[in-house]
């Protein structure tokens, strides 16, 4: 049954491909530098705890305490033949996501954050190369994919806060699309993973927070 489903769940990722259909509502932040995109991830949680103090967690979360994404980032070293991962440099994921190459490139404080890259992640050893925000959107050098992410938080009028998580992807030319498409369908299951992980960890921290207060 399991290989059923992983190979049903390759094969529709296969086929969507490139037919990601706009979201209804866009995000205005992120939409200025991937308007248009291959793929795109986007999960949300409830959170019961402000917006403040939401996104102070989002920003200050250290991902690689999680067993969960260690397990995924060694699974894809494995995987691929790479070399093991760059040690820890004991700050946030956001420091950490830095120190690799991704780049801020527009933050609105305390509502939402994107950070965007280019890269060729098929490569076992993949290397993130930072792009400054007024070029990234105009970027079409060949054989690259670039990637944008966010963190956002909306309040509620409860107080509460709706946490989210978007990832798109654009290849910059026929034959990266190619090899992104074929690596996207290997990998997609590992980054759904780390971001369903990553709205768990903001999720019971920010809610920790709000009840000690």
């Amino acid at each position: 049954m399991a290989l059923l489903a992983a190979t049903g769940y390759g094969a529709a990722t296969w086929y969507r491909y490139g037919r990601t259909p706009r979201p209804a509502t866009g995000d205005e932040l992120l939409d200025r530098f991937m308007p248009s995109f291959d793929v795109r991830e986007h999960h949300q949680a409830l959170v019961r705890a402000s917006a403040a103090v939401t996104y102070a967690v989002a920003r200050e979360l250290d991902l690689r305490r999680s067993r969960l994404i260690q397990g995924i980032f060694l699974a894809r070293q494995l995987l691929m033949g790479g070399r093991s991962a760059p040690a820890s440099t004991g700050g946030s994921f956001l420091d950490e996501v830095q120190a690799l190459g991704w780049r801020v490139l527009a933050e609105e404080p305390g509502r939402e954050l994107v950070m965007g890259a280019v890269t060729q992640p098929w490569v076992a050893d993949v290397v993130f190369r930072g792009v400054p925000s007024e070029d990234f959107a105009a970027f079409e050098e060949p054989d690259y994919v670039k990637i944008a992410w966010t963190v956002g938080v909306a309040p509620r009028d409860d107080g509460s806060s709706v946490f989210r998580t978007e990832t798109r992807a654009l290849a910059t030319d026929p034959a990266a699309r190619s090899r992104f498409r074929r690596y996207w369908t290997l990998v997609s299951p590992g980054i759904v993973l780390i971001r369903r992980e990553m709205l768990r960890l903001v999720k019971l921290e920010a809610e920790r927070r709000a009840r000690s207060r």
